[in-house]
């Protein structure tokens, strides 16, 4: 644990450290410049899939650069400051912002400054603790930008961790669309509930849904969940891959009806805008529409405890080891 601090002068933050290992320190606060702000952070969520991965040190050198948050520290692997899912109060800054809660792409730090055009007030009806899902859905939302579901289509997601999750309740509200959750872990099947969405394990998906869906989307963050995907695409469907790997390699069996069913596999990725959209939006208009989504407060659904900011160098040791869990939220006390 750190020295005592001086609140106005000195910030607390999360620096993972070696693979597998965090600890929490002390840095300097400057007073906030020009374009800037200071927020005191209310809560932040951990990304369990990247962040787990960046925990592991298992960020490949060739995405060094791309794989940077935001506002992150440091360098990869070792040490950095690393995460996006941040939600405070606005401490000092333009006076229209003092005191507004705002989500910002900022790691996991007790407060901080930021550039004023990273900071968007939460909208009305969403919670502080509920908006911590800002960065996974906007995820979502670009998944569905670059997936292009359609009114009255079959759709299959695979994988009900956050992102699986908030893919298909949005799917699902698209009309005439038939949205199933899938998972291997029956237990999903309460979560699936609590969203209003059917729920099949990967058989029972297998016996219902073989070539017949028209956009099947993997969110399991694993390997072998994406082979079961070419069997429930349909003739000239579209399978999404959501889940990023990091160095884990891939085996895919595309020597079967791959090619018969002329099946198209394609990726998203939150870093760039889906060409779908692009030229009409820009990333501060995709995020800000993805909190306006969490007003559902189905999603409160998503968030699977709490945990004290002292405690999150060993919950992301725990996490990155292979702790279950869905969002867990960091609360700044």
């Amino acid at each position: 644990m750190t020295a005592a601090r001086t609140v106005a002068q000195e910030a607390l933050a999360f620096w993972i450290t070696g693979p597998g290992r965090g600890a929490l320190r002390a840095e300097p606060l400057p007073a906030p410049g020009t374009g800037q702000a200071l927020v005191r952070a209310l809560y932040s969520g951990i990304s369990r899939g990247t962040e787990g991965l960046v925990f592991r040190g298992e960020v490949p050198e060739s995405e060094y650069s791309r794989m940077r948050a935001p506002l992150q520290d440091g360098a990869f692997p070792f040490p950095v400051k690393y995460g996006y899912a941040s939600v405070g109060q606005v401490e000092a800054g333009p006076a229209p912002l003092i005191g507004r809660e705002v989500f910002c792409l900022h790691p996991h730090q007790d407060r901080y400054l930021a550039p004023l055009e990273l900071l968007l007030p939460l909208p009305e009806q969403v919670p502080a603790r509920r908006a911590v899902l800002g960065a996974n859905m906007e995820t979502a939302l670009n998944a569905l930008w670059d997936g292009a579901p359609c009114l009255g289509d079959r759709i299959a997601v695979i994988g009900a961790g956050v992102v699986g999750c908030l893919v298909a309740r949005l799917a699902a509200a698209i009309p005439g669309t038939e949205v199933y959750l899938i998972d291997t872990d029956p237990a999903k099947a309460g979560l699936a509930a609590a969203l209003d969405l059917p729920f099949l394990t990967p058989d029972a998906a297998g016996d219902r849904l073989a070539d017949v869906c028209d956009l099947v989307v993997h969110a399991t963050g694993s390997p072998e969940g994406l082979a079961p995907c070419l069997t429930l695409a349909g003739f000239e469907a579209t399978i999404l891959e959501l889940s990023w790997y990091g160095t884990k390699p891939v085996s895919l069996p595309l020597g079967q009806d791959f090619h018969a069913k002329r099946l198209k596999l394609i990726s998203s990725q939150v870093g760039s805008l889906s060409p779908a959209r692009r030229a009409r939006r820009s990333h501060s208009d995709r995020l800000a529409m993805a909190l306006t989504l969490l007003r559902n407060p189905l999603f409160d659904s998503l968030l699977d405890g709490e945990v004290a900011f002292a405690e999150l160098p060993d919950t992301m040791a725990r996490l990155a080891a292979g702790e279950a869990a869905l969002c867990r939220v960091v609360r700044y006390d």
